[in-house]
């Protein structure tokens, strides 16, 4: 049997506006069969337990999600077994996942059934200091992701003070896209869906994408090039309002700085994507992409004053970055030193054992 499918995602994202969440949209309650809610301190095995049922389903040939941890590198905050309609959630902050429809739907599995309470205690004022730690670091992170987006912003406003930006050329791009995407094309639901994630994150390792394992399969893809501020997100946006206004479901994929921008778009009723390629991710398109250059909408234009100070900008934008992702990585140290607390009195014999019994309800329900 083929290896199944393996996409990634990541569920939540720290941003300009703190951490985000789209944990409502891992799964559709409407439609899920099971949900498992798993619980736990750090490192007591939650991603563990995850991923590994994950690579047990692949192995057996079912399309699978990797919904990756934004503060991580080496974590999961989910795994969808999409064929099957089933999910592992890790319900600890700073998501706090409780069940929805208990018992119908969703059930926990608390990991802290495990552990050795009394070892754990005679560690609380170290596990607490660190807690404290890590929600400061963060707090640091924030605020200057938080001045990377005002830069940022600084630098995509230099093609509209200096009038370069036609958006009467961008208007008719877009239009023609429309036209090219959705020919004739029968409405497919009165009720069409949203699926709201991220395809990148801003990581302890920095800037992190999964768009590949997103877009591979996709047999028509939009590559949008050009600059800040040429209107890349607008366009994204416009076909997704285009594509649900003439029922189509999509999955909409946000911008890790700025999470209320849409920066790729999948509409797997038209087998189709769009995908912005964007710094840091740039994309490379293939042979058979489409690449729609927003460059072409900005009438030419010199005026030095202004370019050096969107150069300027620009790296001041990198700089924040840079120091955002450094107080994500110290905040990250800071986990590691509670995860060492909380292993040493885990017994994984019997979080293996349950693991394994997960798995085999989860067969069941397959053949069911």
């Amino acid at each position: 049997m083929p290896r199944g499918k393996l996409k990634q995602v990541f569920p939540g994202g720290n941003t300009s506006r703190g951490f985000h969440s789209f944990y409502d949209y891992m799964i559709d309650q409407m439609e899920a069969a099971k949900v498992f809610v798993i619980k736990g301190g750090p490192g007591v095995g939650k991603s563990t337990f995850m991923r590994k049922i994950g690579e047990a389903m692949l192995e057996r040939g079912y399309d699978v999600e990797f919904h990756c941890c934004s503060s991580d590198n080496d974590s999961l905050d989910g795994v969808v077994i999409t064929e099957l309609r089933i999910a592992m959630v890790d319900g600890t902050a700073p998501h706090i996942v409780d069940p929805k429809n208990p018992g119908a739907v969703d059930e926990i599995i608390h990991l802290g059934d495990h552990w050795n309470e009394q070892g754990l205690r005679a560690h609380r004022q170290e596990i607490i200091t660190c807690n404290r730690e890590i929600g400061r670091l963060f707090n640091r992170a924030y605020a200057y992701l938080a001045a990377a987006k005002i830069f940022l912003d600084e630098v995509k406003i230099y093609y509209s003070i200096t009038d370069a930006f036609n958006a009467g050329k961008f208007d008719r791009k877009v239009l023609e896209l429309v036209h090219e995407i959705f020919p004739g094309r029968e409405r497919q639901t009165d009720h069409p869906k949203a699926r709201h994630l991220f395809a990148t994150a801003i990581t302890p390792d920095g800037p992190v994408s999964h768009l590949d394992t997103i877009v591979e399969h996709v047999g028509r893809r939009y590559i949008i090039a050009g600059d800040d501020g040429t209107g890349k997100n607008t366009l994204v946006q416009r076909l997704m309002d285009a594509a649900m206004m003439r029922g189509f479901d999509v999955e909409a994929y946000h911008c890790s700085l700025e999470p209320d921008l849409i920066e790729h778009l999948v509409i797997p009723g038209l087998d189709a994507a769009v995908v912005n390629s964007v710094e840091p991710h740039g994309f490379h398109p293939h042979a058979q992409d489409v690449v729609i250059d927003t460059m072409e909408c900005v009438d030419p234009v010199i005026n030095e004053k202004y370019l050096e100070e969107k150069t300027t900008a620009r790296i001041m934008y990198r700089q924040c970055m840079d120091q955002a992702v450094s107080f994500i990585r110290r905040a990250k140290s800071e986990h590691d030193k509670i995860e060492r607390f909380y292993v040493p009195h885990m017994d994984f014999d019997a979080i293996n054992a349950r693991r394994e019994a997960t798995l085999t309800r989860i067969l069941k329900i397959a053949l069911d």
